[in-house]
Parts: structure tokens; C-alpha cells; sequence
């Protein structure tokens, strides 16, 4: 097991910067999930902060997976300055809300077919962890989904086996949508 220090709790990138080298003199880890917050109350990162703080821990030397919204051009930008995958959220901190906007995570899938992406944030139930991987995430980061179910061990098991399948649903590739019917038994042959 490997301890993944965090960034959690800072607000700007001096703070972030200190806590990060902190945490490498004392767990003696490159490894840092970076968050800085941009808003108190929703917990909503501070994507330009992040992006400094970023550029200058991977300088450092740092492996740095970095916390942000699900914005495809911040995506590029940590990619650019040498993060090895990016960490957008489905929602705020802690909310449970799931996906809020699943075209972003799609379209961040498409435009960085090579990219690490984990969905970081606001997955509440297995549904939603089997949304963002059907979207393309490669994994998800999650703690309070399962933290502060009933049952945190089956909460634990049904989040895992959501991922998987919704892995498996993004790899095989899903049907296209259709706005009419279309008859799933072929009628030719068929006796009239």
C-alpha cells in the first residue's frame, strides 16, 4: 500500500507548494494528489491556482495528479505542464450528485485519447461510477460514497463492481441512439 498525500484545504499555490514538499520530507513520496480550493462553501477548485501550483511541483520533481473541473482545455494545460493524468470532478466535494455534466467528460475522453483520466469527486452511488467510466474515465477517486454508507464494506463491493462493468460497457462500445424503433428481429424471411 502506498500513501497518496493531498493537497486538501489549501487556497492558493504557496500554500499548496509548501504542503506538498511537507508531506514528501515526511512520507518520502514524489506522489501528490494536488487540490487547491477555490471556494470555501462548494469546494469547487481554483483551476489557474492549480495550474501554477502544478508547473512548479512538477519542476520538483513531484508526480503530480491534479484536482480541477471537468474542463477540457485545463485538461491540456496539466497534461502540457508534465501531470500524468488529470483528476476532473463529476461534482463537488462530498455532494453525491454523481455526473453533472456528462458531455464534458466525453468530450475530454475524445479530444486526449491518450490521457489518464480519473473521475475525482461527487460520485454518490454505483450508477454514477458506472456513468463516468461509460464516459472513458480510466478509474475513480472516491471517499465519501463509501465512507458514509450504511454498509461501507457492501458500498465498497457495489462501487467496484460498477467500475468494472462500466468499463466494460465503455470497451465494447455502446449501440447508437436512435430517435425511432428499429426492429432488433430481422423480418425477411419471414412467413406472411
Amino acid at each position: 500500500m502506498q500513501i497518496l498525500p493531498n493537497t486538501a484545504g489549501c487556497y492558493d499555490a504557496d500554500h499548496a507548494i509548501r504542503t506538498a514538499r511537507l508531506a514528501r520530507e515526511a512520507l518520502e513520496t514524489d506522489w501528490i494528489k494536488l487540490e487547491v480550493i477555490g471556494d470555501q462553501t462548494t469546494l469547487l477548485p481554483d483551476n489557474e491556482q492549480t495550474l501554477e501550483t502544478a508547473k512548479v511541483l512538477v519542476k520538483e520533481g513531484f508526480i503530480v495528479l491534479p484536482y480541477f473541473t471537468d474542463d477540457l482545455i485545463m485538461a491540456k494545460k496539466l497534461l502540457d505542464v508534465g501531470c500524468p493524468a488529470v483528476m476532473p470532478l463529476a461534482a463537488p466535494i462530498g455532494s453525491g450528485m454523481g455526473v453533472q455534466n456528462p458531455s464534458n467528460l466525453r468530450i475530454m475522453r475524445e479530444q486526449l485519447p491518450d490521457a489518464t483520466i480519473i473521475v475525482d469527486a461527487g460520485v454518490g452511488v454505483p450508477s454514477d461510477a458506472a456513468i463516468a467510466m461509460e464516459l472513458g474515465a480510466d478509474a475513480i477517486l472516491m471517499n465519501t460514497a463509501i465512507a458514509e454508507a450504511n454498509d461501507a464494506a457492501q458500498m465498497a463491493t457495489a462501487m467496484k463492481l460498477a467500475v468494472q462493468a462500466g468499463r466494460l460497457g465503455y470497451l465494447a462500445g455502446r449501440m447508437p441512439k436512435r430517435l425511432y424503433a428499429s426492429a432488433s428481429s430481422p423480418i425477411q424471411g419471414a412467413i406472411k
